[in-house]
C-alpha cells in the first residue's frame, strides 16, 4: 500500500464533488494537521507526515457520499474509513475513523482509542478540533458545536468531552513543542487542488 500524496488526496476529495464548505473545512484541517506533523518531526519524533496530510484532507469524505454508497449509511468517521478502504487506501482508515468529536462522548470508547491511537491518528483528530472553516481555538470550535447542536449532549457529557479534547490537545501540542495558541497552518492544499483542477497549468 502506498499512502496517497498531496495531489492524489486532493483528487480523491474532488472526485466526490464536495460542497465548498466541506472543501474549506477539509483544507483547514489538513493544513493544521500538516503544520503539527512538521513540528513533531522537527523535534525528532517519528511521524508519517504524508499519511497525516492525506488523512486530514479526506477525513470527512463520508459527508459528500451519494445516498446509494454503502458507506453513506455508516456513522460518521466509519463511513470515511470504509470509503477510503474501498477506494484502495485502507492505510488511511485508522487515521480518519476516530476523528469525530462525538467519539469523545463514550468514555470507555475514548479510553480504548486513547490507549492505542497512533501519533498520526491523534494529530488528525486534534486538527479537526481546531479547524472549522479556518484555524480557531477549541473554545470557538466547541461554541460552534453548541450553537449548532444545543441538545446533543447533557451538561455532564459536554464537560467530559471537553476534558478529553483538552487531554488530546495537551498530548499533541507537547509532541509538537508548541502551546495551543501557537498552532498554525501549513499552506499546501491550494496548490494540490489547483494541480487537480488545472493539470496543464
Amino acid at each position: 500500500m502506498t499512502v496517497p500524496g498531496r495531489v492524489e488526496a486532493a483528487s480523491l476529495l474532488l472526485s466526490l464533488d464536495p460542497p465548498p464548505w466541506l472543501v474549506r473545512h477539509a483544507r483547514a484541517v489538513a493544513e493544521v494537521a500538516g503544520w503539527l506533523a512538521a513540528r513533531v518531526e522537527a523535534r525528532g519524533i517519528a511521524v508519517d507526515r504524508r499519511l497525516v496530510e492525506s488523512a486530514a484532507l479526506l477525513h470527512d469524505v463520508d459527508k459528500a457520499l451519494p445516498p446509494d454508497d454503502p458507506a453513506h449509511a455508516l456513522r460518521h468517521g466509519d463511513g470515511s474509513a470504509a470509503w477510503l478502504t474501498a477506494a484502495g487506501h485502507p492505510e488511511l482508515a485508522r487515521a480518519v475513523v476516530g476523528h469525530p468529536v462525538t467519539r469523545l462522548v463514550d468514555g470507555e470508547g475514548y479510553r480504548r482509542w486513547a490507549g492505542f491511537a497512533s501519533r498520526e491518528e491523534r494529530i488528525v483528530a486534534y486538527a479537526d478540533k481546531r479547524a472549522g472553516q479556518r484555524l480557531e481555538s477549541m473554545d470557538a470550535r466547541f461554541a460552534s458545536w453548541q450553537r449548532r447542536y444545543p441538545t446533543a449532549w447533557s451538561d455532564a457529557d459536554r464537560r467530559a468531552v471537553r476534558a478529553r479534547a483538552e487531554r488530546l490537545e495537551a498530548d499533541v501540542c507537547r509532541a509538537a513543542g508548541v502551546e495551543p495558541a501557537g498552532v498554525r497552518r501549513l499552506a499546501w492544499t491550494r496548490a494540490a487542488i489547483r494541480a487537480v483542477r488545472e493539470p496543464d497549468r
